[in-house]
């Protein structure tokens, strides 16, 4: 897979779709936490069927990106100044930007960050103010736990890396994870709780390109409620509510096609 160097480490990406021009219909899809960016996969397929050129990143501590062992070197607001890098080193002026979870808090920050970047926001799951507590409660423990046992999580991780890749994609995502260096998962996390979470929504209401917004009922880390008070928040945005966590993990499906209709929209 190509790379480029950002801050001096090697940051991992992969392009499906279209290639020709850097005007092409350009979406950068943005993993959730902890995840590779294969778990994008059958919605980068799908998109990719419909006319758009589809970039997925490894942000730094992800996938097959290099994973520096200091929390200082993970926050949302460097990981959206990694995306901005990765169309620095593509050529690409403007971009659709979007994600899962965390992949859609970096879009949120690409978009205060570099909003003559930003062509339009997709933004699923968005972990936003009322999802904090939840937030704190699940990734803290976790944080403590990559800290304090990491000789029995390397020997885990060493078996996940021994164990044949190609069965089936959900395998090999969850083999990715488990495979991962405990030391580096421990300063993502770290990183991520000491730092904001979004833009504050004074900053989100001045973000007022077009904006795809998807959540779904029962989840208490990614509560539709936020997705709700993000649609308010941002001038034009259209908020779609899923059946289920699972609807757009395998598409094409319903949610897959609003998706790819809302990219016709913003090309036009």
């Amino acid at each position: 897979m190509p790379t480029f160097n950002y801050d001096g480490f090697r940051i991992s990406y992969e392009q499906r779709g279209r290639k020709q021009g850097a005007a092409e219909r350009p979406l950068v899809l943005i993993h959730g936490l902890l995840l590779p960016r294969k778990h994008h996969y059958p919605l980068a397929d799908a998109l990719a069927e419909r006319g758009n050129r589809v970039i997925l990143i490894d942000l730094l501590g992800h996938g097959a990106s290099e994973r520096p062992p200091h929390s200082r070197y993970y926050s949302m607001e460097l990981f959206s100044r990694q995306v901005v890098a990765l169309l620095d080193q593509l050529d690409i002026p403007e971009a659709v930007v979007g994600g899962t979870s965390l992949g859609a808090n970096v879009a949120l920050e690409f978009a205060d960050h570099a909003p003559e970047r930003t062509r339009a926001l997709f933004l699923e799951m968005p972990v936003l103010e009322r999802a904090a507590p939840a937030a704190a409660a699940i990734f803290l423990p976790l944080t403590i736990a990559f800290a304090e046992m990491t000789g029995p999580i390397r020997m885990a991780a060493r078996v996940a890396r021994s164990v044949p890749r190609g069965l089936n994609l959900f395998t090999d995502i969850a083999l990715d994870v488990l495979s991962a260096d405990p030391v580096g998962s421990a300063a993502v996390l770290h990183g991520l709780l000491t730092g904001r979470l979004a833009p504050h929504p004074d900053e989100r209401s001045k973000i007022d390109q077009p904006a795809l917004i998807i959540g779904h009922n029962r989840d208490i880390l990614h509560p539709f409620s936020d997705a709700k008070a993000l649609a308010r928040e941002l001038p034009n945005a259209e908020l779609v509510q899923a059946n289920s966590f699972f609807e757009l993990r395998f598409p094409p499906n319903r949610l897959s096609d609003v998706i790819a209709d809302f990219l016709d929209e913003v090309w036009l």
